[in-house]
Formats: structure tokens, C-alpha cells, sequence
């Protein structure tokens, strides 16, 4: 005799899948946003920290499709592996993140040598705090449905969530040590932090991209 799930059960979980592809979808739109306000000002203020934070802000929106095609798989069979299309996503988010970690390196040590620094830091200060405040809400939601419907693809998304925050962490204390006090290269020391957690976000789309298994933990919120 087989079982069947309760309708009540069923519509829950469609309804959950829903808001879990509704927040993917709302990350690629903010992170476009985010990434189009933090390039400008970083432009315009000579922040390399902005700047750069700009730039790996449309790489998350980049790595977003991949999140919300996974979701729509996983809601329709949770025991598929990855396709092509999230494996191809994987490994193009990951080169951006490469190109981006070179960029930055170099960026910053052109500023060393050139002892260049930014005008002002205001606006770093401003987009790492709405920054902080938006990624926390939605690690907050992923980590919620990702456990009700017990998917580890959803709670690890939540744990890449969580090294957005990182990030803005080390934007905010920089932007806020140079505008208070304006300390020499600390915009420099900040985009070497940008740099190297974009290394690790690199190297964990790659990882994932060879790892067929979608209920892998590659960044894990306990990671």
C-alpha cells in the first residue's frame, strides 16, 4: 500500500519552496542594486574597499540564477543532482571571483605604491550597514525554510549568505576607521580582506561544480 504526503503537508512545503524562490530572486535584485550604488560611489570617492564590494555584488546576483534555478530543480525532485546549467553557473560565478580577486590585489598595491586614498568613506559606511541589515534578514529566512523542508542545499545558500555579512563587516570598519580618522591604507588593508574571501568564494564554486550531490554543505553556516 503506498503512502501519499497530506495535502495539508504538500501545500505547506509549495508554499515554502515559493518563499525560498522568492528570496533568490529578491538577493539577484539587490545585489544588482547594491553592486550598481557601491560602484558609483567607489568611483567617485576613490574607495578601492566600495569598489571592489560593488563588483562582487553583481557576481553574487551572477551566482543568484544558479540558486534559483536549484530551488525550482529541488522542489521538483529533491534527489536530482546538479544539471548543466547550475554546473556552468558554478564555474563562471567562480572565474568572476578569480578575475575579481586579481583585480583587487593589484588595484591595491598600485594604492601602495602610489600612496593613494580615498576622498571619503561616507558612503561605505552607509551601504555596509543596510548592507548587514538585509543579508542578516534574508540568512535569517533561508536558514528558516531551509530547515523546515530540511533542504541542505537552501541552509548552505544561507551560509554563503552569511559571508556577504563577513564582507560587509570589513567594508564598515574601514570605511568607519578612515572617516573618523582617516588611518593611511586602510581601504587598502580592507580590499585585501574583500580579496581574500572572494578567493574562498571562488574556490567553493568550483568545488560545488565538481560535486554532482546538490545536498552538499559547501558553505555551511556552521563553516
Amino acid at each position: 500500500m503506498e503512502t501519499s504526503i497530506p495535502l495539508s503537508v504538500e501545500a505547506d512545503q509549495r508554499r515554502l519552496y515559493s518563499i525560498a524562490f522568492a528570496l533568490s530572486i529578491f538577493t539577484i535584485v539587490y545585489n544588482i542594486g547594491e553592486g550598481l550604488v557601491s560602484t558609483y560611489f567607489g568611483y567617485e570617492d576613490e574607495t578601492l574597499a566600495l569598489f571592489g564590494f560593488g563588483v562582487d555584488s553583481f557576481i553574487e546576483a551572477l551566482s543568484g540564477f544558479g540558486i534559483a534555478h536549484m530551488i525550482i530543480r529541488i522542489r521538483q525532485n529533491q534527489n536530482t543532482v546538479r544539471d548543466d546549467f547550475e554546473r556552468t553557473a558554478l564555474k563562471v560565478t567562480g572565474y568572476s571571483f578569480y578575475l575579481l580577486v586579481a583585480g583587487l590585489l593589484i588595484s591595491a598595491i598600485i594604492n601602495i605604491i602610489t600612496n593613494h586614498q580615498p576622498e571619503t568613506t561616507f558612503w561605505g559606511i552607509v551601504i555596509s550597514i543596510v548592507s548587514i541589515a538585509v543579508m542578516y534578514a534574508l540568512m535569517y529566512g533561508k536558514l528558516h525554510v531551509g530547515r523546515r523542508l530540511n533542504s541542505q542545499p537552501i541552509i548552505a545558500d544561507a551560509g554563503c549568505t552569511r559571508v556577504c555579512i563577513y564582507m560587509s563587516l570589513v567594508l564598515l570598519a574601514s570605511s568607519g576607521v578612515y572617516e573618523l580618522f582617516h588611518v593611511p591604507h586602510v581601504d587598502t588593508v580592507a580590499t585585501f580582506g574583500l580579496a581574500y574571501f572572494s578567493f574562498k568564494e571562488g574556490k567553493e564554486c568550483f568545488e560545488k561544480a565538481a560535486n554532482e550531490n546538490a545536498c552538499c554543505d559547501d558553505c555551511s553556516p556552521h563553516s
